[in-house]
Parts: structure tokens; C-alpha cells; sequence
């Protein structure tokens, strides 16, 4: 394994990851209010997060959709103000840290980035209840640097099905649809993580522009409701989007599914989110796993849904979306943002070609972005902004 590590450093070297997600923002409003002093990602902070500058290099990382999430306990204006925040966090990290981190809002900008050795830093809204049911406010966030949407998190909103609440809408509502068609429009990919999977199929039908799902594995490995179905995968080739490989250990190993289940009761016992990521959360998480060992996901459980996802919806459509820093539990051997050369060598001695790996790491992802700006030029000269609200669309 340590030549294949060696060699998938070298490829990751002409060919860096391009990460669909990761939630350090939420964690540094968690952990310290974003108080980046107490959190200087030039320095190892291993103790306290999955992803550093100094890790980010040495996993090969060449470009990060920064997730700018928050809870959907966030609602209305509340949401998002809170939105903005993680927008400005992104920002205040770009420009502390001008050496590793730029910025970057279309394809064009990623491979600058990379020609120039720096990590091109994107920006992902996860959850549609962070534009409280207005275009205008989801306008405004492409024009802030928000580049794609996950349409729902966690829960049910009022346009669309999430995957892990009540269905309510069979999908999209009609303001759902009209969602995914200003997306199209501005040029936001439309991210089909979380959401049902008739959420899923419906986008699709809707969609002018390709998908993604920025940290999602394959359902039929994984029987659990954030994954893919396989008829959903078999759809990117016409699509033309891209799903990204979520390393979560319960949405990759069946054996995690219910000992994550029992975790996140626990932290419900103590009275916390089975989200939070606080100290005082992470240390619960900690006696919990110290008191009860959780099954072992590995590089080569990541890999075998890679396998399949490659299998059902092509080469030219899967990536990688680690979802760092917004789990408590990750892989053995991927345990943070310094473990994808380890993902590589598993998939190299799986005889994987490099112009395979191209693909996977950096080359999807950048197309899918390309091809969506693509679309909104096309849109745009076709029709204006829509000012339609949710109660002329849904009553």
C-alpha cells in the first residue's frame, strides 16, 4: 500500500480533489463563535476539527465547496441571517489566508486556482429553508458566491420532500419547481443531497442544467434514506450531473446505520443536537463511542460504493464529497481532510487508470459547473428574473 499511496499522491498533485462538501463554517460558529484566532487553520487543529490548511495539502485537496449551512431549527429571516454569517465566514477565511485559499466562483476560477497551487474556495447553502421561500433572496445568494443549493436538509420544508422527515408534497410543490428553474437561471447547481428520492426524480424532470449531490452514497449499498437509488444514479449520463461520494460511516457501512442511531439517542438523552458539534457535544459523542465501539468504515467501504456508483451512472459522473466537519464519526483510515491519498491508493490497487481518477477527483466536478454556466447564459438570454412567490404557486 505505501506505493500506491506514493502514487496516488503524485496524482492527486495534476489532479486535487474537488471536495462537493464541507462544513467547517458551521463548526467554527459551534466551536468559537468564529473567532478564527482561537481557530487558526494555518495550524493543526486536529483536536478540534477534520479540516486544517496544513491537512488540506497533505490530502491533496485542490478545490472545497464550503458548506454554508445551518440547522433548519434556523427558520424564516432567522435563517437567513444565519446564512450570511457563513457567508462571511468563508469570506474572512479567504482573505486571512491568501497563500492557500482563493476564491472562486465559476469553473474558470477553480482551474486558475489550481495552476496556480492555491485551493479554490467555493461556496454550497445546504437547505432550502435558508431562503425562507423567496427568489430574490436566492438570487441574492448566487450573486454573494453561493454556487450550489441543497434543496432540503433534515427536514421537510414547504416546497420539498427531504429525505429523512414526512413526505408532505410527493417531491416538488410548484414553487418547488419554479426553485430549481431559477437556479438554472442564476447558474446555482442544484443539489439533490437530503432530499427524497422522489424529491430526486422530480428535480430531474424539472432541471435544464446538470445536478449534483454534494455528499451522497449509493443506496443499494446502504439502505439508508440519504443515499442514491440506482435508477436516480442511472440518470446523471443524460443529465448530465455528478454524485459525490459521502465517507459518513452510516451512510456507507449497513452496520453503522444503527449504532448511529443509538448515538444520536444518546446525545438526545443529554439534551443536545445529534449535530452539535460543541465541545461539550463531542465529548458525549466520545464516552458513547468509548462505552460502545462503533463498526469500522474504511477506504475500501468508500470505494466499494464508488465502485457501484461508477458501475450504474458512469465514470464521467461520480466525485467526492466528504462531509468533514459535519459528522462525528468518519472513517478509519479517511478520518479527516488528510485521508483521500489513502482513498486514491485503495481505488489504484483496484486498477483504477489515472485518466479514471482525473475524472473523479477534479475533472467532474469542474465540468459540472461549466456546463451550468452554460445553461444560465442560455436562460438568461432567454427569460428574466421570476418574482413568483409561493402563495400565487401553491395557494
Amino acid at each position: 500500500m505505501t506505493g500506491s499511496r506514493d502514487a496516488a499522491r503524485e496524482l492527486l498533485a495534476r489532479w486535487p480533489v474537488v471536495d462537493g462538501h464541507n462544513d467547517l463554517p458551521w463548526a467554527l460558529r459551534e466551536q468559537v463563535r468564529y473567532d478564527l484566532d482561537r481557530r487558526d487553520i494555518a495550524q493543526d487543529q486536529s483536536a478540534h476539527l477534520h479540516t486544517d490548511l496544513p491537512r488540506l495539502r497533505a490530502g491533496g485537496v485542490g478545490a472545497q465547496f464550503w458548506s454554508v449551512y445551518v440547522r433548519p431549527d434556523h427558520a424564516g429571516d432567522n435563517a437567513v441571517s444565519a446564512t450570511l454569517e457563513q457567508i462571511d465566514v468563508v469570506r474572512e477565511l479567504i482573505a486571512r489566508y491568501p497563500d492557500d485559499l482563493s476564491p472562486a466562483l465559476t469553473s474558470g476560477d477553480m482551474e486558475a486556482a489550481r495552476a496556480q497551487g492555491r485551493i479554490a474556495s467555493l461556496m454550497g447553502a445546504e437547505g432550502g429553508h435558508c431562503i425562507n421561500d423567496s427568489l430574490a433572496t436566492l438570487r441574492t445568494l448566487h450573486r454573494l458566491g453561493v454556487r450550489y443549493m441543497t434543496l432540503t436538509h433534515n427536514s421537510t420544508i414547504a416546497w420539498a420532500d427531504s429525505a429523512t422527515d414526512d413526505p408532505r408534497h410527493g417531491g416538488l410543490t410548484a414553487f418547488g419547481e419554479e426553485v430549481v428553474r431559477e437556479m438554472n437561471r442564476c447558474g446555482m447547481l442544484v443539489d439533490l443531497s437530503h432530499v427524497s428520492a422522489d424529491t430526486m426524480r422530480h428535480a430531474l424532470r424539472i432541471t435544464t442544467a446538470p445536478v449534483i449531490f454534494s455528499h451522497s452514497s449509493a443506496r443499494a449499498l446502504c439502505d439508508h434514506p440519504r443515499n442514491v437509488p440506482d435508477d436516480v444514479l442511472a440518470q446523471l449520463p443524460a443529465n448530465g450531473g455528478t454524485a459525490m461520494v459521502t465517507f459518513v460511516p452510516k451512510f456507507v457501512l449497513p452496520a453503522a446505520v444503527e449504532w448511529t442511531a443509538r448515538a444520536d439517542e444518546n446525545m438526545r438523552a443529554h439534551g443536545l443536537h445529534h449535530l452539535d458539534t460543541t465541545a461539550a457535544g463531542m465529548a458525549v459523542q466520545r464516552a458513547f463511542e468509548a462505552a460502545d465501539p462503533p463498526p469500522t468504515a474504511t477506504a475500501a467501504t468508500i470505494a466499494d460504493h464508488l465502485d457501484h456508483m461508477r458501475e450504474v451512472a458512469g465514470i464521467d459522473h461520480i466525485g467526492i464529497g466528504g462531509d468533514f466537519d459535519g459528522t462525528a464519526f468518519t472513517p478509519a483510515d479517511v478520518a479527516d481532510v488528510a485521508g483521500y491519498p489513502n482513498l486514491i491508493a485503495e481505488l489504484l490497487d483496484r486498477k483504477w487508470s489515472e485518466a479514471d481518477l482525473a475524472k473523479l477527483t477534479w475533472q467532474n466536478a469542474v465540468r459540472t459547473l461549466r456546463v451550468a454556466e452554460d445553461v444560465a447564459r442560455e436562460e438568461q438570454a432567454r427569460r428574466g428574473p421570476s418574482h413568483a412567490t409561493i402563495e400565487q404557486l401553491d395557494g
